[in-house]
């Protein structure tokens, strides 16, 4: 059964005066009972939460920003949750409230866990609504936003696409205000070229921006799974985009070729390494070509940091770049005992390599 991810912004999901739009959320949900008829089974990540509570308490009493915002967040998705169950209940689709934060990706243990328990409620037929939990997640371990979260549940799951929802058509070469912009309507490769154009401007209730829609978009295609960024603001748009894309302004982020699940495991595991180590610049240009190669002790110049077998260690350049990730096959004394050396174990195998 094919199978989707879909994330919906704040910015689609508010009026102007900050409460929930109920008539784009009825919208979502048709499209959602449309998709099921066609035999598509929907992962919804959607933002929405904070917007809810504020729309209830404008301003919490002797709250700092970071717990009015838990406040907003534990209030507002009461009522998210319970506006999407009464819509879905219309066309007899049961939801399920999955609340998630980063550290639930910190290993390999957590994340199968957290992959069973989403394809157990599609197999039962219902719809999980994903969101991160921000009355308890900590600053320092937040996802940037829900883009980033859908990128992490689009690899996890095994979608056939990525759809990201936002309040303009896609990825414009300027300002999308500007008469003169063009839409770009496929980005295939580096990205890192787009950067320019894009905007850094959030939402007034999210905390992304379509900066960090190009990253995540980028890397999820890179996984093998293609990225369509829409106007989640426009009628049916999901049913056109999955019917006929070819008619709709949009921007897609073309797929490579599919990458396993333990790679894409390690695409969200930033900012759980144990360790970093600098690589040569001969190991550089080995890890970026085009053939499959494993991360050799003879490359390394420096380790930073302690780590045991099985751990996942950033690697850099030498001036800092981050390459990727990569867990390890052996532990740091190991390590430091193989440094420089020819004819060692890899360090990491290019089945357990992530390159950015």
């Amino acid at each position: 059964m094919k199978r989707i991810c879909i994330k919906i912004g704040s910015n689609v999901l508010t009026k102007e005066n900050g409460s929930l739009n109920k008539i784009r959320i009825k919208n979502l949900v048709y499209q959602i009972f449309q998709l099921k008829q066609m035999g598509i089974q929907c992962l919804l990540v959607s933002s929405g939460a904070v917007a809810a509570g504020k729309s209830h308490i404008k301003n919490p009493l002797k709250t700092d920003t970071i717990t009015s915002r838990q406040i907003w967040s534990a209030m507002g998705q009461v009522e998210l949750l319970n506006i999407y169950s009464s819509f879905l209940k219309e066309f007899d689709i049961e939801c399920a409230q999955v609340l998630v934060t980063k550290q639930d990706f910190r290993t390999r243990e957590h994340y199968l866990n957290m992959k069973n328990c989403l394809t157990s409620l599609l197999d039962n037929g219902i719809l999980p609504i994903i969101n991160e939990n921000d009355a308890i997640s900590v600053t320092a371990l937040m996802f940037t936003d829900n883009d980033e979260l859908s990128g992490l549940i689009a690899s996890m799951m095994n979608v056939t696409g990525l759809y990201l929802l936002s309040n303009i058509n896609g990825i414009y070469n300027g300002n999308p205000t500007d008469r003169n912009t063009t839409l770009l309507q496929t980005i295939n490769g580096d990205i890192n070229r787009l950067k320019q154009y894009i905007t850094t401007q959030k939402s007034n209730f999210g905390r992304g921006g379509m900066l960090t829609k190009c990253t995540i978009a980028g890397r999820v295609a890179k996984l093998g799974i293609p990225v369509h960024i829409a106007n989640g603001s426009l009628d049916n748009i999901l049913l056109k985009l999955l019917q006929t894309p070819e008619k709709i302004e949009h921007t897609e982020f073309i797929a490579n070729k599919k990458s396993s699940p333990v790679k894409q495991w390690l695409s969200g595991s930033e900012g759980f390494e144990k360790a970093m180590v600098v690589i040569n610049q001969g190991a550089e240009d080995a890890l970026c070509s085009d053939n499959a190669t494993s991360l050799l002790p003879i490359g390394i110049s420096e380790i930073r940091g302690s780590f045991e077998k099985g751990d996942i260690i950033k690697i850099v350049n030498t001036k800092g770049k981050v390459i990727g990730l990569g867990k390890t096959q052996y532990n740091r004394s190991k390590a430091d005992a193989c440094l420089g050396k020819t004819g060692a174990k890899p360090l990491v195998h290019y089945d357990y390599l992530f390159l950015h």
